[in-house]
């Protein structure tokens, strides 16, 4: 009788589908998860599912998930993306590895960064998407900048209106949250939930947290990019309700509220089209097929695996 190692053969990457066949972001919490053969199982008090680990794209460990070895042993081999993450993303720990063995979003976000004319296009995207009916191709930085300070300021004081608590203006410290009026803490709270998920996005992705455009100079500057884009929609309206309600607990008031809205508007799914559209990229599918490439300064690059020589070589 023959020994056998219990479990999947490791598959080769054209084996594992494409990104654009498996299955979305998949969120977990509160659960323990196992391997059986070729799939992860998640058990909770209510039971136990099974979940073929090749057709997951990124797996959003929530509180409370316990994971085993084998389990992780499985993810690894079957390319899926782990990111530990708050309740339903509002918050980012940590993350495992991209879902893709491609560099090649990666490779267009730090050319796009280092180009000027193209960063620049990707800066007028970002203030496109918030005026999408409206051409602002022809204003210059400054003017864009003034035009979202002018946006902004409208989505303050609409809801400083709507909920009836006055506005100053936005005004808070880092180092001590509650020096803060209740509104701006509620701002500072619900922002982070919003980090927290554009970073985990990010991370799954491949990209970097540090290459922005309109931020610049942190290392979470493409994360506020991001999260910019959401701000007027998700957590100035929130921020302005639950200081209007006076909870007893306003920071986690702000992340439950927060958190409801990113589902209920499918904020994770259009930050992953939206950062796909900004850098330019509808799909990577190709460079899926063949992840490690040889650079070449003519062509761009040129296939891995192959022996390169000419006659002229074989005097060397």
């Amino acid at each position: 009788m023959t020994n056998q190692i219990p479990g999947m053969i490791k598959p080769d990457l054209q084996q594992l589908p494409q990104i654009r066949d498996r299955m979305t972001f998949l969120y977990l919490e509160r659960c323990q998860l196992n391997r059986e053969d070729s799939a992860i199982s998640v058990r909770d008090e209510e039971g136990i599912v099974y979940i073929p680990a090749a057709a997951i794209s990124v797996l959003l460990l929530g509180p409370g998930t316990v994971v085993s070895h084998r389990a992780m042993e499985l993810i690894g081999d079957a390319g899926v993306s782990v990111v530990w993450v708050g309740e339903h993303g509002v918050r980012y720990y940590a993350s495992g590895r991209a879902l893709t063995h491609s560099s090649h979003l990666l490779v267009k976000q730090a050319q796009l960064v280092s180009n000027q004319r193209q960063h620049l296009a990707v800066v007028r995207k970002m203030y496109q998407m918030r005026f999408p009916n409206e051409d602002v191709s022809n204003l210059t930085m400054q003017q864009l900048r003034g035009r979202e300070g002018s946006r902004v300021r409208k989505a303050y004081r609409q809801a400083s209106k709507q909920w009836k608590i006055p506005w100053k203006g936005r005004d808070y410290s880092p180092d001590d949250f509650s020096a803060s009026d209740p509104v701006n803490q509620a701002l500072s709270a619900g922002n982070v939930c919003l980090y927290g998920l554009a970073h985990a996005v990010i991370m799954a992705l491949g990209c970097s947290p540090g290459l922005g455009f309109v931020h610049v100079g942190h290392d979470c500057s493409f994360v506020y990019d991001i999260a910019d884009l959401y701000k007027a929609e998700v957590t100035i309206p929130i921020a302005f309700e639950v200081a209007a309600e006076h909870p007893a607990d306003l920071p986690a008031t702000v992340r439950r509220k927060v958190r409801d809205q990113m589902v209920s508007q499918h904020i994770l799914e259009r930050m992953v089209k939206d950062i796909h559209f900004l850098l330019d990229d509808s799909s990577i599918s190709s460079e899926e097929q063949q992840a490690v490439y040889l650079w070449d300064n003519r062509k761009g690059t040129v296939s891995n695996g192959i022996s390169y020589h000419s006659e002229e070589d074989e005097e060397w």
